[in-house]
This record gives structure tokens, sequence and C-alpha cells, in this order.
């Protein structure tokens, strides 16, 4: 049986409003939480991540692992960054030891999450980012997120309750999972 699952939508109008949502949300995130990036190369899935850890109070550069697969930042709750995107086989994945990092006391951001999803834990928040394909504005980003699981469905309502004006529900799935 899957996990009940609440799916949003939110529209920031530049890099800024993104981050500050970054920010919030990494204030938001607690020991254990697995957030799931996905978005084309460019969407800003490095840039939210870096917001993510200042909101969780790491101090310093972070960076895309993309060469080291995986990133530890410490920090009063400690932020795992795992960047798949260069693996070509998602059983990878596992030889890395990645499932241990879900059992570890810490964060979970995962970039390009989709190439590794069936060995992600069954509870995520799932954020797939995506840029508008005709504008005029390249900092335009959309926000899909699916809250998998009770923590992440009231996260996901948080979310909403911060963001009201720009909150849209939506019943698509994310096209990536």
């Amino acid at each position: 049986m899957l996990p009940p699952a609440s799916d949003i939508q939110l529209r920031f109008p530049d890099l800024e409003a993104t981050t500050q949502f970054g920010l919030m949300l990494g204030d938001m995130l607690k020991s254990g939480d697995v957030i799931a990036l996905n978005g084309d190369l460019g969407a800003g899935k490095t840039t939210l991540t870096q917001a993510i850890a200042n909101g969780m109070g790491i101090i310093g550069d972070v960076t895309s692992p993309t060469f080291t697969l995986i990133q530890e930042y410490p920090g009063t709750i400690p932020m795992f960054h795992i960047d798949p995107y260069r693996l070509t086989d998602p059983a990878d994945a596992y030889d890395l030891g990645l499932e241990d990092y879900f059992d570890r006391d810490g964060v979970v951001v995962i970039e390009w999450a989709a190439k590794i999803y069936e060995y992600l834990p069954m509870d995520m928040l799932v954020i797939s980012i995506e840029l508008p394909e005709l504008t005029s504005n390249d900092e335009v980003r959309t926000l899909t997120m699916r809250g998998i699981g009770d923590r992440y469905i009231e996260l996901v309502k948080s979310i909403c309750m911060r963001y009201p004006e720009m909150c849209v529900m939506v019943t698509r799935a994310i096209d990536e999972f």
C-alpha cells in the first residue's frame, strides 16, 4: 500500500524568492527528513539546496557533489547532499551505501532524485523545479511539491499556510515519479 500524498504548486518570480523559500523550508526541516529534487539542468536544484542548508543554519559554501556524489555538511542537524547525476546505473546508489544515509541523524537532500527513485524511502518531500518555456524572465520558477507520507503532507500544509497567495493544490502526479 502506498502512503498518502498531497501535491501543491508554487510559482516564484525570481531566484531571490526561490532562495527565500529554501531558507524557510530549511528552517522547517528536522532530522530524518528526505527532500528529493528534480528538474532540468539549470533549473535551480543546487540553488535551492544551498538555501535549504542556510535555513538549517549550515554555514559555508554548499556546492553540488556531482563528482563526489555525496557531501556531508555539519550543523546542529547535519545535511547529506547527494547528487547521482553521473551514475549510469541506479544500482550504483546501493553500492554507495545510499540507504545508510536515511538512517543517520540529519536531513538528506537529493538532486536528480528520479535517477535513483527505487532506492529512496517511501516517505519524502519531492520537489520538481520547472522553468517556463516561453518567458523573458529566466528567473521564474514553478515548484511542484509532493508530500508523501504523514510527516510530509503536514509539511506541505505548513508551506501552504506560509504562502497562501501562491499555493495551488494540484492533482496531477509529478512527471519524474
